[in-house]
């Protein structure tokens, strides 16, 4: 008789699990005082926000934006990389962590990400940098932090500025500091699908005041620090968060700190219950990360050993009652953005002469990347908040999946 759901067996879950966004009548009282107050742009619940956050991440400053792929941009402008500046970012993550660089007419160049913590691999950063390279953007994998003591000792070492993209790390510590304050500045996201949202909006957090000061006027059109509002010193732009933006997530900042440690409490559930399991691959420990946000969890599956594709794997696992998918299907480089390289004027930065090279994004590979993106499977952050009984019946939903691989082939 057959084992596995897909096949019709029982089903190893039956659960209903937690939606997203989590709100309640704290978000709902803060909209309305804002609706009622009539001072709905830009203003005090902001500069809470701005404060609240940076304290939560152990920053200094936080300058917001309307969401996470501007401020990138904003971060990189307020660091001053523009025309003929290379910054070396890994092919994974979403496309603005590479599109944002592009936007100010510099050039990024992919460095491989580590196997087992899927963020970027220092040692291929160090074999990546030239005399052009200004800039290392490290994300932090679905939550993972990447190794920031030898990316900082690289960044001394060759005079570089640090950018986390941090839009996955909302919580996240490295040795008990927080993501967004380990380097020179970082960005985090709270777009709709974010551990905390306000269904778009982002944040630059740094320790730098004048970074901070820079990065406030490219979001609000070029303004001076304490200086008369009709007068513009930057070519900045709109790209401020409003009040009810910032009264939803202010709500959303009082469950984060639970929340953060209820997904990482479940992952350590199934982490056990996975370490050795045949067929799958669970990231390493890392103990100089004291907290994980967990934006995904995620696993790779080892179709060798089991017999049958990844994308099998997560069909028979989904039947199962546990809700997968695979994660990033490619590595940026391969984007059409990036195949028709030098083609219109997109791609103005890799052929201008500030730059003076020549790139060709269809010979990059980076072949850790490329084989992660084929067989690694990702469960959402909001099925991490579900209680312990729903979690380990996860983990059996997956043990028997592998125990019964060969009824998929």
């Amino acid at each position: 008789m057959a084992q596995l759901a897909i096949n019709g067996g029982n089903k190893a879950c039956e659960h209903t699990w937690p939606t997203w966004p989590i709100w309640d009548d704290l978000e709902r009282k803060a909209l309305n005082d804002v609706l009622e107050s009539g001072n709905w742009w830009y203003g005090e619940k902001v500069r809470q926000f701005e404060q609240a956050f940076a304290d939560f991440q152990g920053a200094k400053f936080g300058v917001t934006a309307c969401n996470g792929t501007v401020a990138l941009e904003v971060a990189l402008l307020g660091l001053g990389i523009g025309a003929g500046d290379e910054v070396i970012v890994p092919p994974y993550s979403f496309v603005a962590t590479a599109s944002a660089v592009l936007r100010v007419n510099a050039i990024p160049i992919f460095a491989d990400i580590h196997p087992e913590t899927l963020c970027i691999d220092p040692v291929d950063v160090e074999a990546k940098i030239t005399d052009k390279t200004k800039a290392v953007m490290p994300v932090h994998a679905l939550g993972y932090v990447a190794d920031m003591d030898a990316l900082g000792e690289l960044a001394e070492k060759h005079k570089l500025f640090i950018i986390e993209d941090a839009c996955h790390s909302w919580g996240s510590q490295w040795k008990s500091k927080g993501t967004g304050a380990l380097g020179n500045c970082g960005v985090f996201s709270f777009q709709h699908s974010k551990n905390i949202t306000s269904a778009e909006g982002g944040i630059i957090l740094t320790d730098d005041e004048d970074l901070a000061d820079r990065c406030r006027s490219y979001t609000n059109c070029g303004r001076g620090k304490g200086k008369s509002w009709y007068e513009h010193y930057l070519l900045g732009s709109n790209l401020r968060l409003t009040e009810f933006q910032a009264a939803i997530l202010l709500g959303q900042l009082t469950r984060l700190e639970d929340q953060t440690l209820k997904r990482q409490s479940n992952a350590a559930i199934l982490n056990e219950a996975l370490q050795g399991l045949p067929g799958i691959a669970v990231p390493a420990d890392e103990p100089r990360m004291t907290r994980r946000s967990y934006h995904r969890y995620v696993f790779r599956v080892k179709p060798d050993e089991l017999g049958v594709p990844p994308e099998r794997f997560i069909e028979a696992l989904a039947a199962e009652g546990v809700p997968a998918g695979p994660g990033y299907p490619i590595p940026l480089y391969k984007n059409p953005l990036f195949q028709k390289s030098g083609e219109g004027p997109a791609f103005c930065p890799t052929s201008c002469p500030y730059y003076g090279r020549k790139i060709d994004y269809t010979t990059v590979c980076c072949p850790v990347c490329e084989a992660v993106c084929c067989d690694t499977v990702w469960l959402s952050h909001t099925m991490l908040l579900a209680d312990e009984r729903a979690i380990r019946d996860v983990a059996s939903a997956i043990k028997k999946v592998c125990e019964n691989a060969g009824e998929l082939r």
